[in-house]
């Protein structure tokens, strides 16, 4: 089907160049195209063919737009900017005195490389520049199986709207990039085609890497991912083989592909997360036998000669061509987290056990406690009694606290105890646990208690309630159960927070976006940024992170039914409680405000909330943004429910892209303005400032283990055992025991390391690469309004940091509260470990 589309392409130009009359062509529009050549496999793009469509006047025997007579790429101009190098190639067009209005470009590539195309800009009567924002790879006319790339100029129409010149090319372009579920898809192919979760096992390698398929089952849904068309495996045909590549270049569709730059960094970020790993994992016992040993991991500036065996180990984990030909910093150690980087025993400290539950790295799981005591949703009772808490209520009553929404929740019951039994036979000990806070007058958070959990026989729980203590064994069972709360949190931080409600819910809203929406649709060009690097990150996801024998496998207590574990919690999923004041409305944490002149709708339950008081300033400048856009091109209900591209894009989002969840009612009906500004602002926010959010704190959170691990090794001690006497004889040694061996230590911090590096040309929120359309000048004028807000929120951002009333911006720690600083300001990124900006996209 892809190959009679793309022959078609190429018969439809023939034709055109065919009907054209040379002797007309009297009229030279010049022209300038731009060609990036990043790495050694980039081409220069000479010798390649180009011509011009006209969007204003139609050959009447193609009807599509007249075209130019071919014109070709020679002669360019290399110059440097800020390590980009480009070659830029001036080009005459040769057209009828008639032609009209260029409306589209179309270039071919004779040679066996590829290039990329970065720009294109034509001059036409007036000095009218008519601009084209590519950013395209072009591949060999041989490869792409006789197809020629167009691209159209950055003037943006609606379906209805569209020239008549150009109405059967926008329909030919956006028809060329749908799959049709058949073939193992190419490097050069530009193709979207979705696939379930079926390619994170490898039975092939044995029996102990079958992982079943996520998505397409009421017992396991999940969101599509794009599909690669891989032959199924030998030992399982439901399962996709494997790509038998170490190199990284698993495939997406080539404009889906991280820059070489980024990809250059990316790597060397890993090498050095890889060296990180060989230094400290060799240095000592398999179990870590003193706190001492735990910070000696950390320091800023020592620094080794990589040679002998390491060099060699070092070598065996990382491809050749890698090693080779990227830098390594030669840095012996982790460097300093924050959370320990001006205090360090902040992390025992209970308030900041609490701050980091409204401005930590999982500020979007806690929750108004509604019933006391707190109950499943199969209707068991928690254990946890008044007696347990009245005493620290300042003078309230249970009844009086609740009244007043004074009790919050941190909640990984329900969801971990039907999988507790299967966990816990994997040498890990985990709970479900409750924990309750009560929310004083300061807005700090005071811990009240802990409820841990086990399922015991015949479906009943195995509960103990632990309460805050400051002295003895009382204090050391109390800090023992904080830690075991911390291992729920970061596990579900990993797999549901940010995996599943950024990376993976995001990548149907790209795969459609491609299908359905032509790069002329004004609404592709608004989301598009924000659609950045996603499709790559989650391959190489697939391929290193959440696969069989993955790194979250070593490091997360759930190991091999981890992605099980998300595809459940996929279950409660909705888009419309993605939205930030509808998550802060289901979890208590906001309550409607009636006054219309509010653009939120809602009031936060206190103001000290770093991430709700934060992301409610950037929700709303999205919002703005995202209502003047969508106002400029929709001007009524009819004209969004007319638009027979943008109804296409949100069925299929619906019913392919989150097939599993076609059925459910609270999707938007997409027939009405609101609905459609509503849709666009949620999506926006999930692949910017959510992600932004829960990813790049990593490091200075998860980087210390002591603060938040990823496992335990050891439950409760209870007395009368063994294990009590071993407690009581050495309690930091029991403690140290809990915690995860040397090797799955070092490789959690390596990952929190890599995973919170922002890259040197990130793109942040309020920052766009390509240029704004020219149809509509009001679009720069809205733009730019964005980006004024949203350095004023930077500002106010450090104003709340500095104010001492607001407990919860920087806690005992003194870590100012900055992941949602969006960093819009940043015009010349070094990128790094910032723990600030919010890119546009969910691109690492």
């Amino acid at each position: 089907m892809q190959h009679q589309q793309q022959h078609q392409g190429r018969s439809s130009l023939q034709d055109c160049l065919s009907t054209s009359n040379p002797q007309s062509r009297q009229t030279i529009i010049k022209g300038e195209i731009i060609i990036v050549q990043s790495d050694k496999k980039s081409g220069s793009g000479r010798s390649a063919s180009v011509w011009i469509y006209s969007c204003t006047e139609v050959d009447p025997k193609t009807g599509k737009g007249k075209l130019s007579e071919q014109a070709y790429l020679k002669c360019g101009k290399t110059k440097t900017i800020r390590g980009e190098r480009t070659r830029t190639y001036n080009v005459k067009f040769h057209v009828e005195p008639n032609f009209g209005t260029p409306g589209a470009l179309v270039i071919r590539n004779p040679k066996n490389n590829s290039f990329f195309l970065k720009y294109a800009a034509l001059q036409i009567q007036n000095s009218q520049i008519i601009q084209f924002d590519c950013y395209s790879w072009i591949y060999s006319f041989k490869m792409t199986k006789n197809f020629d790339r167009i691209f159209f100029s950055n003037t943006k129409y609606l379906p209805s709207q569209t020239p008549q010149a150009l109405i059967k090319l926008r329909k030919e372009e956006l028809s060329s990039l749908r799959g049709n579920g058949s073939g193992e898809r190419k490097e050069w192919e530009r193709i979207y085609d979705y696939d379930y979760y079926n390619d994170l096992g490898d039975p092939d390698k044995g029996a102990e890497h079958k992982r079943p398929v996520l998505g397409g089952s009421a017992s396991l849904p999940y969101p599509r991912r794009g599909r690669t068309g891989r032959p199924p495996s030998n030992a399982d045909p439901l399962t996709e083989s494997r790509p038998c590549t170490t190199n990284l270049d698993i495939y997406v569709p080539p404009d889906e592909r991280v820059s070489p730059k980024k990809k250059s960094e990316f790597i060397s970020n890993s090498i050095q997360g890889a060296l990180h790993f060989l230094i400290l994992e060799g240095k000592g016992s398999k179990h870590i036998e003193s706190f001492d040993e735990i910070d000696a991991m950390f320091s800023a500036n020592e620094s080794l000669v990589i040679e002998g065996s390491l060099k060699e180990k070092l070598k065996a984990m990382v491809p050749d061509e890698f090693y080779k030909t990227h830098a390594i910093k030669k840095t012996l150690k982790f460097p300093l987290p924050q959370i320990i980087a001006e205090n360090e025993f902040a992390w025992k400290d209970d308030e900041e056990f609490g701050r980091q539950m409204l401005a930590g790295v999982n500020p979007a799981r806690i929750q108004s406690l509604e019933v006391f005591p707190p109950q499943s949703k199969y209707g068991a009772v928690s254990s946890i009694k008044t007696s347990h808490i009245e005493h620290n209520l300042d003078g309230m009553t249970v009844a009086q606290a609740m009244n007043n929404w004074r009790i919050l929740i941190l909640d990984h019951h329900d969801y971990l105890m039907p999988f507790l039994s299967r966990i816990n036979t994997n040498d890990v000990c985990i709970y479900a646990s409750r924990t309750l806070l009560f929310l004083k007058s300061d807005s700090t958070l005071r811990p009240l208690a802990i409820e841990l959990s086990l399922p015991g026989s015949g479906g009943d729980e195995i509960n103990q309630v632990l309460v805050p203590a400051s002295q003895g064994e009382a204090a050391a069972l109390w800090h023992y159960a904080k830690a075991h709360v911390a291992v729920n949190d970061s596990v579900y931080h990993q797999l549901v927070s940010h995996w599943l409600h950024t990376h993976a819910v995001v990548e149907p809203f790209i795969i459609a976006s491609r299908r359905q929406l032509s790069v002329m649709h004004p609404i592709h060009w608004l989301l598009d940024p924000h659609f950045k690097d996603t499709m790559h990150a989650n391959a190489l996801a697939r391929s290193k992170l959440i696969n069989s024998g993955g790194i979250f496998e070593k490091i997360l207590f759930s190991a091999e039914i981890s992605m099980q574990l998300s595809a459940e919690l996929y279950k409660e999923w909705r888009f419309d409680e993605q939205a930030l004041p509808a998550d802060l409305l289901k979890r208590g944490m906001a309550y409607e405000d009636p006054d219309p002149e509010n653009p939120t709708g809602i009031q936060l339950l206190f103001q000290d909330y770093p991430y709700g008081s934060d992301g409610l300033e950037i929700w709303t400048a999205i919002q703005a943004w995202v209502t003047d856009f969508c106002m400029l091109f929709y001007t009524d209900e009819a004209s969004v429910r007319s638009d027979e591209e943008l109804q296409a894009w949100w069925s299929e989002i619906r019913n392919v892209g989150h097939g599993d969840k076609r059925n459910e009612t609270w999707w938007y009906r997409m027939t009405s303005r609101k609905d459609l500004i509503q849709g666009l602002t949620t999506l926006i926010w999930i692949a910017s400032a959510l992600h932004a959010s829960v990813n790049f704190g990593q490091y200075a959170f998860n980087g210390y283990p002591l603060n938040r691990t990823t496992l335990c090794r050891r439950f409760i001690p209870q007395e009368g055992t063994i294990e009590y006497a071993e407690f009581l004889r050495d309690p930091d040694k029991y403690y140290l025991n809990m915690l995860p061996e040397r090797a799955e230590m070092i490789l959690g911090i390596s990952l929190a390391e890599v995973l919170s590096q922002h890259t040197s040309d990130e793109v942040y929120l309020g920052q766009r690469l390509s240029s704004l359309p020219i149809k509509n000048e009001e679009v720069g004028q809205k733009f730019e309004k964005f980006n004024r807000e949203l350095r004023n929120i930077e500002k106010r951002i450090e104003d709340k940091n500095a104010d001492a009333n607001l407990k919860n911006r920087q806690g005992c720690a003194k870590m100012p509260y900055m992941l949602l600083y969006p960093g819009t300001s940043n015009v010349e990124s070094k990128g790094g470990i910032m723990r600030k900006g919010i890119p546009n996209s969910i691109s690492i």
